[in-house]
């Protein structure tokens, strides 16, 4: 039995998520069918992250036990061939059979993309948050430090969702601006659902003015949604890359 690995990026606009569901079409479940086609019998596929609906990947991993003897480097192809143009297997490797996407993940990096200029792009509309006031993007910088290292972030989870631990570690948090988009990257050991769209609705609520760095610490350290920002919508988030 051969334990293998897939690198795997997809625009999610058109997707409900990664993870499968019932009534709605998942990444997860087009993967799936394409996979278990290529390898000829049932293959169940483990994502290493699971993006929310509407959110991108550059590095999603996915992995998959096999009997089938098909050679990786014409996989991805094969896969391809049967999928969408918006779902792309760029890599397939054989990993040790204790290798899991998920459980074996030590780190994920998620980007978020505003764009802040005065008229939106036909070209990032998709992919990233248009907001038309400016920024100050210094202060954002020095805010975002704050959520580094291990945290209580009920603060930023989804309303009403329950976990039976919302202490999560953040372990590295940086603001970049390149041009008129802003790149906020979080890289850390697991994510609340909604956590990273919320720390940036939070955030952005920063540079505009609104709130102090402060502000930002005493809603952390509050543990209420109720008292962060608003969710920055989907479009924005990318899944770059999990390591391992």
């Amino acid at each position: 039995m051969r334990n293998i690995r897939l690198l795997v990026s997809y625009d999610g606009t058109a997707y409900h998520g990664w993870q499968v569901q019932p009534n709605a079409i998942s990444v997860q479940e087009i993967l799936q069918k394409a996979i278990d086609k290529v390898v000829n019998e049932p293959a169940k596929i483990y994502g290493g992250a699971r993006t929310d609906a509407g959110v991108h990947a550059l590095g999603q991993v996915v992995n998959f036990s096999s009997e089938s003897g098909i050679d990786l480097v014409a996989l991805p192809r094969a896969i391809n061939s049967l999928i969408p143009r918006d779902i792309r297997v760029t890599d397939a490797q054989e990993v040790p059979p204790e290798f899991h996407s998920r459980y074996s993940a030590k780190t994920k990096v998620y980007i978020y993309t505003i764009l802040n200029r005065r008229i939106d792009s036909p070209f990032y509309g998709r992919y990233s948050w248009h907001l038309p006031s400016l920024l100050r993007t210094d202060l954002m910088a020095d805010t975002i430090r704050i959520v580094e290292g291990s945290h209580d972030f009920s603060s930023f989870k989804k309303k009403d969702e329950s976990y039976r631990s919302t202490v999560r570690e953040v372990v590295r948090a940086a603001v970049r601006k390149r041009g008129d988009c802003i790149h906020i990257s979080l890289e850390g050991t697991g994510f609340l659902r909604y956590m990273v769209r919320n720390i940036v609705g939070t955030l952005v609520l920063v540079g505009s003015g609104k709130l102090s760095r402060p502000d930002f610490q005493e809603i952390l350290d509050a543990r209420d949604r109720e008292r962060a920002g608003p969710t920055a919508p989907a479009k924005g988030l990318l899944l770059k890359k999990i390591k391992y």
